[in-house]
Formats: structure tokens, sequence, C-alpha cells
């Protein structure tokens, strides 16, 4: 199933074609292409290069830690992420070092994770980020260090079929993607005046 997205200006059909389902596919991810979409997070931008990010993987191919994660998911979260064959909990080490904060470790794991969901998407794959987890039960279930705190928890795998969930989740998966517009978020030179609404913007020549 494919769900571009309707933009109004031209961006890559990498980003048009980027969406969070949440029918998968039971067909197992290939090493090969696992090690691309950690590669591509390899290579995300990071405040003084400190990479303060990690990744648990777990697969459908060793189950029990895979249904360890999927137990620390929100109820809603574990009916469809269950039958994902790769789930993964990301985290972030949020000090330099001990006593000394990183204030953009949550913002670099963030360009992260969206460096692998674009390489996803341009390996057909598909990638679902939760924030619905316990994240005590996420550290224990993956024996989480001191210094390393849970965010987020993303499924990766192949299209399935929207027929397969539940009623209410299969409602979502086939509504129509939306998106703020523009002008709600975009501003030009002062707060609240929006940038697509400037006439010498419009008027400039394109390439």
């Amino acid at each position: 199933m494919n769900k571009p997205a309707v933009n109004l200006h031209p961006i890559h059909d990498l980003l048009k074609n980027r969406w969070s389902p949440r029918a998968f596919s039971s067909q197992p991810v290939e090493k090969d292409h696992l090690l691309s979409l950690f590669e591509a997070a390899r290579w995300a931008p990071s405040g003084s290069n400190l990479q303060p990010w990690a990744f648990i993987v777990t697969t459908s191919a060793d189950p029990e830690p895979h249904a360890r994660l999927v137990a620390a998911l929100a109820e809603f979260n574990q009916m469809w992420a269950k039958d994902a064959p790769v789930l993964v909990l990301a985290v972030v080490q949020r000090e330099r070092e001990p006593g000394k904060p990183n204030p953009y470790a949550t913002y670099d794991l963030g360009q992260s994770v969206a460096h692998l969901s674009v390489q996803a998407t341009n390996l057909g794959l598909l990638v679902h980020q939760m924030a619905g987890f316990d994240h005590q039960k996420a550290r224990e279930a993956v024996n989480l260090p001191e210094g390393f705190d849970p965010v987020t928890v993303f499924t990766i795998g192949y299209p399935g079929n929207a027929a397969d969930l539940p009623e209410r989740l299969r409602e979502r998966e086939l509504a129509p993607r939306a998106r703020k517009p523009l002008s709600e978020f975009v501003f030009d030179g002062a707060w609240n005046v929006a940038l697509d609404k400037n006439p010498e913007l419009e008027a400039a020549p394109g390439d």
C-alpha cells in the first residue's frame, strides 16, 4: 500500500513516499538492508560530532527479545507492532560526560532516525516511530545501562495488508494523510508572518 504525500511544492520522491503504516508484512528484513539503514543513521548531522545515539534491534527471528520489547509498548501499539519483523529501541546519551549535559542530544537522535527512515523508503521498507511505551519496561527489556535514556521505539518492515488490521486501526491506515499548511509554522522575519504569503518570494524565478 502506498500513501504518497500531497505536496504543494516539489519534494524528493523519497520524502513524498515516506509514511508511517501499521500494517506490516511478516517478511523478514534482510541483514544487509538493516545495516544500510543504520549506516544512514550513522551519517546524520551531530552537534560536536558526539553522535549521542544508540539502537537496540530486535527481530522476529529471535522471538524472546522481540517479545520483551513488544511488552513494553502501550496496548494500542502492541496490537499491530507485534507483527512487524523488526522492533528497535532508540536511546540517547544525554551527557557529554558526567555532569555535563548535551542539550542537543535528543535533536541529534531525531535527525539520525529521520535519515534512517528515508533510507528505508529507498529500500522499499517502512518505519513507524512510537512514543507510546513504558520507558522503565523498555530499559529492563534490553538491559539499558545508566547514562542512556529511551526516547522512541520504531518498527521496520515491508508493507502489509491493511485488511489484516483490527477495524479501528484499518480506518486510520486508509484515511488520507494530512499536514498543517506552511503558513502555520514557516514565518518570514517575524512570528506569524507567513513566508508562503510573501509576494516577492512568489514572484522569484524557480529552478
